[in-house]
């Protein structure tokens, strides 16, 4: 049974399975988003005439879809349901969260932890990993372009599917062959689901187009999917079951968001006396919430202190412990 650790950070949760040193499979969940297994009394904002399809708005102010409604259910009015995939930011208008009427008690979605366990996975909470290439996950995840010996790949999330497209200097098949092991590890390490798309080289043999097949089915066994064969211009389609955001939905479309959460992630594991020193651009002190700064001076015991610098990348702020 693999085993999971948790840390329970400042505005989300964290989870990694790891294979030595090297995160074999991370997720994220972000506090204050509609969750999986969430269930409340959301309002029924509109519905389709002549279907059991409409949207709600729930309690977070977030949309979402609902089908299966009962013919007795009415637009402006209160309705139970249970939340079943996450919203998902998208290039442009996103995919909304998507729920279903229940009878059950109103309850909030289990926490990371109990999701994981819930799923057959032994669960440990830890204060902080061990150490391991969490900082080189989350680069990878901000700029989704992973190199091996002779191949490249480019991962990109759209509308309609993740697509993994292949290049290197290799040969045809030696290139479909060698990249197939790291794109098992790219859709575990960033916990990709829903549709994906591989843009291999393309085959023209029938035995080249088996191979590859079968090294994906050896490489990703254990991963619950579904998967297209090989067709003669090289795509294969993954289709696996999708309910949160990934690690590259999250840090792509929620990108200043996603470089706070590190840089508190940072500042709570600093030692020493003295004030904590949060150095930002500008373009993120509208996403650095009050209630953040507040817990990271609860969980160490110091006054933080945040400091605008313009000249700083977007991407490199600083956390360090100075005098009072």
């Amino acid at each position: 049974m693999a085993e999971w650790l948790v840390e329970q950070g400042i505005a989300e949760d964290r989870a990694i399975r790891l294979e030595g040193a090297r995160i074999a499979e991370a997720r994220i969940d972000w506090h204050g988003k509609a969750r999986p297994g969430l269930v409340e009394d959301a309002v029924l904002v509109s519905r389709a005439a002549g279907t059991p399809r409409g949207t709600l708005r729930l309690s977070t102010g977030e949309p979402a879809l609902i089908d299966h409604l009962p013919p007795s259910a009415r637009e402006g009015a209160a309705i139970r349901v249970q939340v079943t995939r996450a919203g998902l930011a998208e290039e442009r208008r996103g995919k909304w969260a998507q729920a279903r009427p229940t009878q059950l008690a109103p309850h909030p979605a289990p926490g990371l932890a109990e999701a994981l366990r819930a799923e057959g996975h032994a669960v440990r909470a830890v204060r902080r990993f061990p150490d391991c290439d969490w900082h080189d996950l989350a680069g990878e995840a901000m700029t989704p372009q992973i190199e091996g010996p002779g191949f490249a790949l480019g991962i990109s999330p759209t509308p309609a599917m993740t697509l993994i497209d292949v290049d290197g200097w290799l040969g045809p098949r030696a290139l479909a062959l060698a990249c197939v092991p790291a794109i098992a590890a790219a859709i575990q390490r960033f916990g990709l689901g829903g549709s994906i798309g591989i843009d291999f080289p393309t085959l023209a043999s029938k035995a080249d187009r088996r191979a590859v097949d079968e090294a994906l089915e050896a490489a990703l066994a254990g991963w619950p999917h579904e998967r297209t064969a090989m067709n003669g211009f090289g795509f294969v389609q993954l289709v696996a079951r999708l309910e949160r955001p990934s690690l590259l939905h999250l840090f792509r479309y929620h990108r200043r968001e996603a470089i706070l959460h590190l840089l508190l992630r940072r500042a709570e594991g600093l030692d020493g006396a003295g004030a904590t020193l949060l150095g930002i651009n500008g373009s993120l002190a509208p996403c650095l919430r009050e209630d953040w700064i507040a817990e990271l001076q609860r969980r160490t015991g110091r006054p933080v202190r945040v400091a605008i610098d313009d000249g700083l990348a977007l991407d490199a702020p600083h956390a360090q412990v100075v005098p009072r």
